[in-house]
């Protein structure tokens, strides 16, 4: 991306400078004409002021923190509160939010009207996400360590809501539980559903219910990504373990498509050549596997599974620890993708 995109992307954050504030500064709060919050990492406080109108002294969303002299525009912002490294992961966070609907607020002398969508549709999981919040310092950062997963960079698509609608079966009475709440997107980046786990008040495992993982909207072909595909990337089913292969490989782009029959119906980007297969261990990862290296042999791509040791990669990240899962995943990799996209740790 160019100076001019940057500054083309940055501009269009800024004509939305109190929704972006909303979405990733969500502990802060409006005050005149600026956002308020302790800093651009979404901290509690008050030394950080992001300009929501342009005025005299410059362009809307622009900030000061006043306690570090820091300032910067809302790309800034998005990287903080994300925690993002890469820049392209930035841009890619930056336009799915662009992407979002965002209801007009209400006047201030009416109550707010609101109708509600259909649970199990697209809406649905887009209200969901964007109501979340980034997971940086919440109880799915927690979760996603407490499962070995300690590398986030490009995990814009993870969000944590902390009161998260659960409901037993159709008659019981409705809980509210913490969750990790991940954006399904289609090849182009729009939110077509989302998926829920559900997970323990302090982030120390899924929460203690019976059905703990559930997606809405439109599913099919489609995925939660990491990092933005080229010519190769990853793909497999669940979160945690393309997260795990990712601990190896952090520079590859991935995909979780939630479940092995998604798994065997994802779409291929245009640009894609190779394809990694993340399998888990048992009959189902069997049957999508075979069911993709067949798509993709038919379009043209190559195929290569990566398997893990035990039943899936976070377990073998879990138990093996990641000096194995890296000496296991290293040997199943085409030799020029070890020189591209390896991470070398002595």
């Amino acid at each position: 991306m160019t100076r001019l995109d940057a500054s083309d992307l940055a501009n269009r954050l800024g004509r939305e400078a109190e929704a972006v504030c909303r979405h990733y500064l969500g502990a802060g709060h409006r005050q005149g004409n600026y956002w308020q919050v302790g800093d651009a990492r979404n901290a509690p406080g008050r030394s950080m002021f992001v300009r929501l109108k342009a005025t005299a002294k410059g362009p809307a969303g622009k900030w000061t923190d006043a306690a570090t002299g820091e300032h910067g525009d809302l790309l800034d912002v998005i990287r903080e509160s994300c925690g993002l490294i890469d820049f392209a992961d930035v841009v890619a966070e930056a336009r799915t939010f662009l992407s979002l609907p965002r209801p007009e607020p209400a006047p201030a002398t009416k109550k707010r009207q609101s109708t509600p969508a259909p649970s199990d549709s697209t809406e649905a999981a887009r209200r969901l996400f964007a109501m979340s919040q980034p997971i940086g310092c919440t109880p799915v950062e927690a979760y996603l360590r407490h499962r070995g997963i300690a590398a986030l960079h490009g995990t814009g698509n993870l969000r944590f809501h902390p009161r998260c609608y659960y409901r037993p079966d159709d008659h019981g009475p409705t809980e509210t539980w913490p969750a990790m709440i991940a954006a399904v997107t289609d090849l182009r980046g729009t939110i077509t559903g989302a998926h829920r786990t559900w997970i323990a008040p302090d982030g120390s495992d899924k929460a203690p219910i019976d059905t703990q993982r559930k997606a809405i909207g439109d599913l099919l072909g489609h995925a939660v990504r990491f990092g933005i595909a080229g010519e190769v990337m990853a793909a497999g089913e669940g979160i945690e373990s393309v997260l795990s292969a990712r601990q190896a490989i952090p520079h590859m782009a991935m995909a979780a498509a939630l479940s092995a029959a998604h798994l065997a119906a994802i779409l291929f980007p245009e640009t894609l050549r190779r394809l990694y297969i993340v399998r888990d261990n048992d009959p189902a990862g069997d049957s999508a596997r075979d069911s993709l290296v067949e798509r993709a042999n038919t379009a043209g791509i190559e195929a290569i599974v990566l398997s893990p040791v035990l039943e899936d990669f976070n377990e073998d990240l879990r138990r093996l620890g990641i000096g194995a899962l890296r000496a296991n995943l290293r040997v199943q990799l085409a030799p020029p993708d070890v020189a591209r996209f390896w991470l070398e740790t002595g």
